[in-house]
């Protein structure tokens, strides 16, 4: 049997510059799911996305996956596309599994926790106060640095990792230190600072986007004291959930936020198209 993708609609010219195009997954000309391909709306149309892969349940476990995602690869290398990348979710488990055996690799994954409806309380000895606009500056600073670096460790080229840098945290701080709903705090102990905490107030959720212990404070437990911080404030501003991402690799922090109680929602994947 040979299975193929048959357009279902021309080539899209989309308004924030991206390209895209529907696709029937078919064997022998029987349509058997759906695939939506397109290129990123941040990196350009050097990187190709999957959108969207669907095979019917009749014909699941036989491969028409896999064939279709190879298919969608060569698709994106005529587009001119060096990288093709995927969201993939954390349940079913197959869809990891299908994109680890084709060469994706976890770049981050989201993680989620339910909360309760009482904020829980810092250790003895710990507070959270504001950051001041003296801080912020530096902080921010610092902020894009990391994460431009995060990306560049994990296959994207500088100039696009620094420019998606400068382009997220303008889009999410268009007012720096004052930008409504987002809150940026520091935590003390004995009156020494030792951390610093993003926390942004969504419309059903919190989202945690940046949360750091100092250097010379790691290994106390603090960046635990930050995340139940993060919890408190969301409860306090009316949120039943409080999310973040984690880069892949970034091993101690994914013990603690699985310790904490949340569970992974999604991975970001991505691979090379040599």
């Amino acid at each position: 049997m040979t299975t193929t993708l048959r357009p279902t609609e021309p080539l899209q010219h989309n308004a924030d510059g991206t390209r895209s195009r529907r696709y029937q997954v078919c064997v022998n000309s029987r349509p058997v799911g759906a695939i939506h391909l397109g290129t990123h709306p941040v990196f350009g149309d050097a990187v190709a996305r999957i959108m969207k892969l669907r095979i019917e349940e009749p014909d699941r476990r036989r491969g028409r996956g896999t064939v279709a995602a190879l298919a969608a690869e060569e698709v994106a290398r005529g587009w001119g596309c060096r990288r093709i990348e995927a969201t993939v979710p954390a349940d079913p488990e197959a869809a990891l599994r299908l994109a680890t055996a084709l060469g994706y690799v976890v770049r981050n994954r989201n993680m989620a926790k339910a909360l309760g409806g009482t904020p829980p309380a810092l250790p003895a000895g710990t507070r959270a106060r504001p950051m001041t606009e003296d801080e912020f500056g530096p902080w921010l600073a610092k902020g894009r640095e990391d994460y431009a670096r995060n990306w560049m460790e994990r296959g994207v080229p500088e100039a696009e990792a620094r420019a998606k840098s400068e382009r997220d945290h303008a889009a999410l701080l268009p007012d720096g230190p004052s930008t409504p709903d987002m809150l940026f705090s520091v935590l003390e102990h004995e009156g020494t600072a030792v951390g610093t905490l993003w926390l942004a107030l969504r419309r059903d959720h919190a989202f945690v986007f940046d949360v750091e212990t100092d250097p010379g404070h790691r290994g106390r437990g603090h960046g635990r004291s930050l995340l139940l911080l993060a919890e408190a404030q969301a409860i306090e501003g009316g949120k039943p959930a409080v999310e973040l991402n984690v880069f892949a690799g970034n091993t101690p922090a994914e013990r603690l936020y699985e310790s904490l109680g949340y569970e992974t929602t999604r991975y970001a994947m991505y691979k090379p198209l040599l």
